[in-house]
């Protein structure tokens, strides 16, 4: 027997928690979704297909969701995977990129020698929200020399309107609008 999913049954699986991490926020948590094999299949698949007539080299995904569904890809896709990680987590000579934050900075930090010059790079996360996070990410691939394809969300948080910073991003998607 096979069971076809559509956009919308995975919409349902995924589980809204109210004021998580704070009040007033509604919290998306993609572990309802992914722990049901045939869903995260659909998600992986989804995902994958956005980019299916792109050559890409290198899946890029931001610590520490983007690894959930980053390397399922890059396996998929038959190509590599980069971890995007926060600052001290990487074990050779990094390059950083920083970013603000509502309060303050952050900063994000890969390999120097994770990119040949000119590769094909696709950054992937669980989601996208105001988009700083996912910007320095997209910079950070350039900087270290790659050639930026795009940006893959599973959900997208539309009011926060982080798709907005991502213009210079390549083929900006996401398979879930709140």
């Amino acid at each position: 027997m096979t069971l076809t999913l559509s956009v919308e049954d995975v919409k349902e699986k995924i589980r809204a928690v109210p004021n998580f991490p704070k009040e007033g926020i509604i919290f998306r948590d993609i572990t309802t979704g992914i722990k049901d094999a045939q869903t995260m299949k659909f998600m992986i698949d989804y995902l994958c297909d956005q980019y299916k007539d792109e050559k890409i080299d290198y899946i890029a995904g931001i610590e520490s969701r983007g690894f959930i569904f980053g390397m399922p890809m890059a396996y998929r896709m038959n190509c590599g995977f980069i971890p995007i990680r926060k600052p001290n987590k990487l074990p050779a000579k990094t390059i950083s990129e920083s970013y603000s934050l509502e309060y303050g900075t952050d900063t994000i930090e890969i390999h120097a020698d994770a990119i040949e010059q000119g590769a094909n790079v696709l950054v992937v996360d669980d989601l996208l929200a105001t988009g700083g996070t996912a910007k320095a990410a997209c910079s950070l691939i350039k900087k270290a020399g790659g050639n930026l394809i795009g940006a893959a969300f599973l959900i997208e948080l539309n009011d926060l309107e982080g798709r907005k910073k991502l213009n210079d991003c390549g083929k900006v998607i996401s398979m879930l609008q709140y």
